[in-house]
């Protein structure tokens, strides 16, 4: 766990450098991971060029049946 929470935060401080997001909706099983949420934001703000982290992170509504609501509405 502390390798995947380390390898979170230094990627998702990537794409917060680049991109700038307003919100990360972190989907599928690894959604499911709480530490994530916590641990891995803290990780995520050792990595950012900003002094905080303004991006908020959810879990997704549909849960890890997005994939099969978005295939119903084909």
């Amino acid at each position: 766990m502390n390798h995947l929470i380390h390898y979170f935060g230094k990627a998702i401080a990537v794409v917060i450098n680049i991109l700038d997001p307003d919100v990360i909706v972190i989907g599928g099983g690894v959604g499911n991971i709480d530490l994530l949420y916590s641990d891995g934001v803290a990780e995520a703000k050792k990595h950012i060029f900003n002094t905080r982290i303004d991006t908020i992170f959810l879990k997704p509504k549909l849960g890890d049946s997005a994939g099969v609501y978005g295939a119903a509405l084909l």
